[in-house]
């Protein structure tokens, strides 16, 4: 299987720049993985698609302002550093650019001083360990000083912080939102609660794996990169209850679906706990857990878009895509979404 599968053609133009002002006013294409039939609708008629006793899986992750913008201190050369992973406290896997002038010892100040990194060992693709100094509360600090982390084909300023965000938003630690979460607002929620359909929630801090191309030309050669997950116990016995009485259930987003897939045995029980996952999912993969999928367009020869094209056949995917195309559809973060039933 070639990553050269999974290309399609996007003109430019139809990359979403901006959130839109109401999150539900989004498109939304349904998609039957079984016959690969597509329509079209607006996101707030998702719930129309939910059937009482369904379960909807939300990632309750939130993201970070984890790019910081500084300087190297007694050179004032400009770095930039987004934050990765937490290893402890104040100890952090980061990604810096440019990485030529972060050898180990150099010494970074923020915010003139209100953070302060070292630069304490280089790991895995050249990412830096670095050690935080401050005063005070480092989320507040982080708050102050850092910007939202948004993917590179994103080139609009960012007005409010918020639209990055899920409106569940729970748990901090994600680089990247869990996009396919940002078309639901309170009241849809609220109007799927009442229709009938569970709603569940996992937390995945979503990683630089995201933002990752697949550089191998062998798909089966490409290798994820990890990502935390937890699943509480009352949660999944609410995904266990929905599965043994017959209802489905729906991943809001690859983030939830690779975090159940994860957790979950042969016989198709999900189990609670938390760890980290590598799952890689690709045409070929039996799903243990998710029945459905709400998840937005992806880009191609992505990972993401190898995950969609597993649940519903590549040809299906490749297919609507192409439609998604010609109907012009926005694409990608703050773009338009598909549900795959």
């Amino acid at each position: 299987m070639k990553t050269a599968d999974f290309y399609y053609d996007l003109p430019k133009e139809l990359i979403a720049q901006d959130p839109l002002e109401d999150r539900a006013s989004s498109r939304l294409m349904t998609l039957d993985k079984s016959t690969g039939a597509v329509e079209h609708h607006v996101f707030r008629e998702i719930k129309e698609y939910l059937l009482p006793g369904d379960c909807l899986v939300l990632n309750n992750t939130k993201v970070i302002p984890a790019r910081l913008y500084g300087s190297k201190v007694g050179t004032d050369a400009k770095i930039e550093v987004l934050l990765l992973k937490r290893k402890e406290n104040n100890l952090w896997e980061t990604l810096v650019k440019p990485g030529k002038k972060c050898k180990i010892g150099t010494q970074i100040s923020f915010g003139e001083g209100l953070l302060t990194g070292e630069v304490v060992d280089v790991v895995e693709e050249g990412n830096r360990l670095i050690q935080f100094r401050y005063e005070g509360v480092f989320e507040e600090i982080l708050d102050q000083l850092g910007q939202m982390p948004l993917p590179p084909y994103i080139t609009h300023q960012l007005k409010d912080k918020n639209r990055y965000q899920t409106v569940y938003a729970k748990h901090d630690g994600s680089a990247a939102a869990p996009t396919a979460g940002l078309h639901f607002t309170p009241e849809l929620l609220e109007q799927i609660r009442e229709k009938g359909v569970r709603i569940a929630e996992v937390t995945l801090h979503v990683g630089l794996g995201t933002f990752r191309p697949v550089k191998v030309e062998d798909v089966t050669e490409h290798h994820m990169h990890s990502e935390f997950y937890i699943i509480e116990e009352e949660q999944a016995k609410l995904i266990n209850d929905t599965k043994k009485n017959g209802g489905r259930v729906i991943s809001v987003g690859t983030t939830s679906c690779r975090t159940l897939e994860s957790a979950a045995d042969e016989q198709g029980i999900l189990h609670a706990g938390s760890g980290w996952t590598d799952i890689f999912i690709y045409p070929g993969y039996r799903f243990k857990m998710i029945d459905a999928l709400i998840t937005n367009f992806h880009l191609p020869e992505s990972t993401l878009l190898m995950l969609v094209s597993a649940l519903a056949g590549k040809d299906h995917i490749m297919a609507a895509y192409e439609e998604a195309v010609r109907e012009r559809y926005r694409f990608f973060s703050f773009g338009d979404a598909m549900f795959i039933s």
